[in-house]
């Protein structure tokens, strides 16, 4: 693995960066990993270029978009969603000529949610999201989908149940051992399900995740890494699950548990609210709401910009 392109851009949390971690396989790294400052990356086959996402803002996207084209003049054939939310999914319209896949869930709850029209001003420090067009995926598929580069074989495969959201997919390159993750891992940040499930977070890093073996793991946000980040994912994720039960036994809202816990070891991962709206999910599923299940996501994230003192959320996009 190796850093190809420090890139030099005045974006908030520091220049982002392309580091190649295979033959045609890149990723693109924003820090600090933070809220909104997602990693993409990109694949290069003979005939053109794979996206796997795209940015929180326009001018993010922007940047990538260059910067990517500084390290191959070859065309932006395909982007990959990994899943519906914005900071992956943003920058989809400035792509015009690409293919844009995704699972079927992925495009409904796009549409949903730009139709939702939620004002996040109260909720994260301001940012501007640009004026890029809304461009929801036009390919959808249900179970899994072979990208070639060539001869290679890229693998777009949904992960089977809720976990970060209900429409994750990642993308395995088998001949590289390269695991494109999407926000199934964070590497260095509070993991975040609450659109999702705990339970079926953990399932599906120790069912799909785990068993494929990669030796490089590209993070939805964070350094690139390896496996050890599922382990550490997963602790979050039942620790998570060892609170939840605790506070739903005590009668208490998630809040009240998010206050009385000590994080230990977790507190040093950023944007440790997110254990406000994980505790939302997991008291949910373990009271009767299913994996994925609607749960109120606007009080959950209200209540975490009332664990975060009132003040609204970080945000560095």
């Amino acid at each position: 693995m190796s850093t190809v392109l420090e890139v030099e851009a005045d974006l908030r949390g520091g220049p982002p960066r392309v580091e190649e971690v295979g033959d045609g396989l890149f990723a693109y790294v924003q820090p600090d990993g933070s809220w909104n400052v997602n990693n993409t990356g990109f694949l290069v086959g003979a005939d053109g270029v794979t996206s796997i996402d795209t940015c929180s803002t326009e001018r993010r996207t922007r940047v990538y978009l260059d910067a990517l084209a500084r390290v191959t003049p070859r065309p932006l054939r395909t982007l990959v969603n990994t899943h519906h939310h914005p900071d992956h999914t943003t920058g989809n319209g400035l792509l015009p000529q690409a293919t844009i896949v995704a699972h079927e869930a992925a495009r409904a709850e796009m549409i949903a949610l730009r139709a939702a029209n939620i004002d996040v001003s109260a909720v994260w420090t301001p940012f501007d999201h640009g004026n890029a067009p809304f461009a929801p995926p036009f390919l959808t598929f249900r179970d899994e989908v072979t990208l070639w580069l060539g001869d290679r074989r890229c693998e777009v495969r949904h992960v089977g149940g809720p976990a970060h959201t209900t429409n994750d997919v990642v993308v395995w390159v088998p001949d590289a051992s390269v695991l494109y993750a999407g926000d199934l891992l964070f590497n260095g940040g509070t993991p975040f399900v609450l659109n999702g499930s705990v339970a079926g977070a953990i399932d599906v890093l120790d069912r799909v995740v785990r068993p494929l073996g990669a030796a490089t793991i590209v993070p939805g946000h964070g350094p690139v890494c390896g496996p050890e980040v599922i382990d550490a994912v997963l602790a979050y994720l039942r620790f998570v699950q060892e609170v939840a039960g605790k506070a739903v036994e005590a009668g208490v809202s998630p809040l009240d548990a998010a206050r009385d816990t000590d994080l230990g070891r977790f507190a040093e991962l950023s944007d440790s609210e997110r254990i406000v709206g994980n505790l939302h999910r997991a008291m949910a599923e373990l009271t009767g709401t299913p994996a994925g299940g609607p749960i109120d996501a606007g009080a959950a994230l209200m209540d975490m910009v009332a664990y975060n003192g009132g003040t609204p959320l970080t945000c560095l996009a």
